[in-house]
């Protein structure tokens, strides 16, 4: 007996009706706004509007390109990015894996609630910390250096500090959020074959190094992959209310978010701003698709699709 498309949609209305949430969330804000594109190669006009207002072609793209800020920004997404990826999840996961060790359960609560706090805070609290923290005038350290006899630091005026400042914030937001999911992962694990590799003699860091980390393996992938499908979209809450409009820290701090919102705010460029929005999107997805497809070549069980 044939089956039609409506004896499908009425077998499966129950998860129909469970997605349609979700299938609706992304086509709202995800698809619908793909329209939006079509400023990338256009004049943006306000008395005309986004239909009639006059194609440029390319020339949004090209006066990204000749102002020489288009290699910088990328660059530093693309480096800030990859640190994050990188020392965000060396961290997680071994914050996981000491949870998972401890046999305390009151110590692991407390650890767990306190690693997780920082993720609920806002990037202008963040900001507020930070402020406070590296301030030259009055700032805690370099009160704290005055006080010792040493010479005063001036961080708001010296990129270089930045590098190390930025990635250290972004792990002490992320490292508590993101050591749940290892965490998760861990307790997954068949306890049968920790019990049998201790009766076989193996000390705590072999079960480490032959068991938990394998058994990571499909989780570390995964994650890893998502991460890279935003290794060229710049975390614009960390960048922007920890450095905010400070020009003299642009040449190691400023990303394609931010450099494209003050493009928008400041220079009042909506098609160079679109066409840099889209210039994002395309190293984006390019990226995925390449990883996507060395992790199927390595390992087809652990590949996104």
């Amino acid at each position: 007996m044939k089956h039609t498309l409506w004896d499908r949609v009425r077998a499966n209305r129950t998860l129909l009706f469970m997605i349609a949430p979700a299938t609706l969330y992304f086509l709202l804000f995800s698809y619908v706004p793909m329209a939006g594109i079509v400023l990338a190669f256009k004049q943006y006009r306000y008395d005309l509007g986004i239909l009639h207002s006059p194609w440029v072609g390319f020339d949004n793209f090209r006066f990204f390109f000749i102002t020489g800020d288009a290699f910088k920004v990328t660059r530093n997404t693309l480096l800030y990015n990859a640190a994050f990826i990188v020392i965000n999840n060396v961290l997680q996961i071994a914050v996981a894996i000491l949870m998972a060790e401890v046999g305390s359960k009151l110590f692991r609560k407390t650890a767990q609630t306190l690693m997780f706090l920082p993720y609920f805070l806002s990037w202008v609290v963040v900001g507020a910390v930070a402020y406070n923290l590296f301030n030259y005038e009055h700032g805690t350290i370099n009160t704290l250096l005055k006080s010792l006899g040493m010479t005063p630091l001036d961080i708001y005026t010296t990129s270089e500090y930045w590098k190390y400042i930025l990635v250290f914030f972004s792990a002490w937001k992320a490292v508590g959020y993101g050591a749940v999911f290892y965490m998760a992962s861990i307790l997954s694990i068949d306890k049968e074959t920790y019990e049998a590799a201790e009766i076989d003699g193996a000390n705590v860091f072999q079960r480490i190094f032959f068991i938990t980390l394998p058994s990571l393996r499909p989780t570390i992938i995964i994650l890893v992959l998502l991460a890279i499908g935003n290794i060229f979209r710049g975390d614009f809450g960390l960048f922007y209310q920890l450095v905010g409009n400070n020009g003299l820290l642009y040449e190691s701090t400023d990303v394609i978010d931010t450099f494209v919102y003050r493009s928008l705010t400041v220079n009042n460029e909506i098609g160079m701003s679109s066409a840099i929005g889209f210039y994002q999107s395309v190293l984006c997805f390019v990226t995925i698709m390449l990883t996507n497809y060395i992790v199927r070549k390595k390992d087809k069980e652990n590949a996104l699709f």
